[in-house]
This record gives structure tokens, C-alpha cells and sequence, in this order.
């Protein structure tokens, strides 16, 4: 069973287990995701099955957008409301000052990763790490975010929510710590949902009660997207029989034989419309990427 499932993930729940649900629910042993979320995060979390999965490590799409809420006059040791939480004492900041430090915080930008983190350190995972209570230096890593805007603020009590667009590496739990820092009232992240993830909008997921539901209509299977659905952003190819039997083998194609120019990584199909794989120019050949 080959294709794409788009999961809306609940809070709680780990990639991991996500990954362990599906793979029940549909039997296919070959599981893979795109863009772990944290088991506090809610949303999209694209799951591959079978020789789809070959498809993670080529996706031409690693943004992501997430709507975030954030309690200021509060501190924590992971970041959020899930660690270790203490009142800051300081006053709420106004909505100007809200403005004001979110400029620094949109465009091209420098992290520090939290502990929390799936990065590893000597080869351990930092969120191991912090587990046992240990902290280690971390590099600043660059990150860009393409939009950052408000949706919500109440002064009264000091609750922000705002969406975010971002490359990926971007933590939003510590745009939220930094930008507590900035006003310098302090800031915990209270939830996160992604919206977007390997261009899958949060709109195409199922819930696991939806993947349920289908389960036992034996209908969950057909809700599977078509693996070239993760390539959409590049050119589509179609070729000749011939050229598609040479390419499925593993064989390059003469660019100048083909029906349209080829500058960048494509889709190929055959005249059927069968996707075979992916295709990129070298010299004067179009070599196989990845076949599917």
C-alpha cells in the first residue's frame, strides 16, 4: 500500500505513536513521517506508507505555519506549560510593546534550540538530556520566518496568539520564550498547532477518529493521496513508452528527445500517467532522482 495520509496528530500523542496507529489501522509495515511534532503540538503530520516513505528525504517543501498561544509574566524550564512554571511578578505588556518586539523576531533570525529539542548532542537527543536534568551549550542556528502575525491579545490577562510561517528548525516555543525575554516580562508557550507542513494544509488531515470511522467502512485506504502529491511544486514530465521503460530501469534520458525543456528536478510519468519517479538534468541527460 503505497501513498500519503494526512494526519491531524492529538496532543499527547508522539509521532511515534502516530506512525504505530496507522500502520495498524491500514497494515502496512513501511511507515515513515514528515516534521515531527511534540507530543504538546497538535496538527498536520504527514505519514507515508510504503514506497512512498522514499519520498521523506527528497520533499521539496520543509515550511511550515503554526498558530501559536503564549502566556506572558511566566517562566518555564522547557518553554511551555508542560515544564517546571514560574511567575515572573512583571506587568502585562501593552499591545504597542507586543508590536514593537515582534519585529525583531520576522524575517531572517538566530535560535538558540531548546533542550526540549530532537537535536542531539555527543549523538544523545537534547530532550534525553533534559530529562535527566542535564543542560548543554547549544549553537545558534539561522531560521527564517516568512510571516508572523497577531491574531489575539488580551492585556487584561496577558494571552497571545499569533500564526507563524517558517522555514524549517524554526522552535516557536522559543520565538515565545525570546520574545518574554525581549519585553522583559517573560513568556511560556500554553499550545501549538501546525497548520502546514510539506505543503499539506491542515484542512486535508484525518483525526484518528476519522482513521477509525474508515477503518471499519474499509474505506481508509481510498483517503491515501498519491505519492507525486508531495512533488507538486516541480514540472511534469510525460514520455514516451520506450523512454519510460528505460527510465523505470534506472536509465537517463536524452534531453533534447524529450517533448518540453527540462531545467530543474521534474515529475515523470508515462503515457498512461503512471508516476514513475523524479528526474534532474545533468549534461545533456535526464537522470533518475528517485523512482517510485
Amino acid at each position: 500500500m503505497d501513498g500519503i495520509l494526512c494526519f491531524d496528530k492529538p496532543q499527547e500523542m508522539t509521532s511515534f505513536a502516530a506512525c504505530a496507529l496507522l500502520r495498524r489501522l491500514l497494515g502496512e509495515k513501511r511507515v515513515g513521517h514528515a516534521g515531527t511534532l511534540d507530543p504538546m503540538a497538535t496538527g498536520v503530520l504527514p505519514l507515508f506508507f510504503g514506497k512512498a516513505t522514499r519520498a521523506i528525504p527528497l520533499l521539496p517543501c520543509h515550511d511550515k505555519t503554526y498558530v501559536a498561544t503564549l502566556q506572558f509574566g511566566k517562566q518555564s524550564d522547557t518553554l511551555d506549560v508542560w515544564g517546571a512554571v514560574q511567575e515572573t511578578g512583571r506587568p502585562m505588556p501593552t499591545r504597542a510593546a507586543v508590536d514593537e518586539a515582534l519585529c525583531a523576531f520576522r524575517g531572517d533570525i538566530w535560535q538558540i534550540p531548546p533542550m526540549t529539542s530532537a537535536l542531539k548532542k555527543d549523538g544523545v537527543r537534547l530532550y534525553e538530556l533534559a530529562r535527566k536534568g542535564v543542560e548543554v551549550e547549544r549553537e545558534v542556528r539561522p531560521v527564517t520566518v516568512y510571516d508572523l502575525t497577531v491574531l489575539a491579545y488580551d492585556e487584561t490577562v496577558g494571552t497571545l496568539t499569533f500564526s507563524c510561517s517558517c522555514s524549517a528548525g524554526t522552535y516557536i516555543r522559543s520565538i515565545c520564550d525570546d520574545l518574554g525575554r525581549a519585553l522583559g516580562c517573560g513568556a511560556v508557550m500554553t499550545a501549538l498547532r501546525r497548520t502546514m507542513a510539506a505543503g499539506y494544509p491542515i484542512d486535508a488531515c484525518l483525526t484518528p477518529d476519522d482513521c477509525r470511522r474508515l477503518t471499519e467502512e474499509g474505506t481508509l485506504s481510498a483517503h491515501l493521496l498519491s505519492t507525486d502529491s508531495a512533488f507538486s511544486s516541480y514540472e511534469r514530465v510525460t514520455v514516451s513508452a520506450a523512454q519510460a521503460t528505460r527510465f523505470s530501469n534506472g536509465g537517463a534520458l536524452f534531453l533534447q528527445r524529450l517533448t518540453a525543456p527540462v531545467t530543474d528536478t521534474v515529475r515523470v510519468y508515462a503515457p498512461d500517467g503512471r508516476f514513475l519517479g523524479l528526474g534532474a538534468p545533468q549534461d545533456d541527460e535526464l537522470r533518475v532522482l528517485r523512482l517510485f
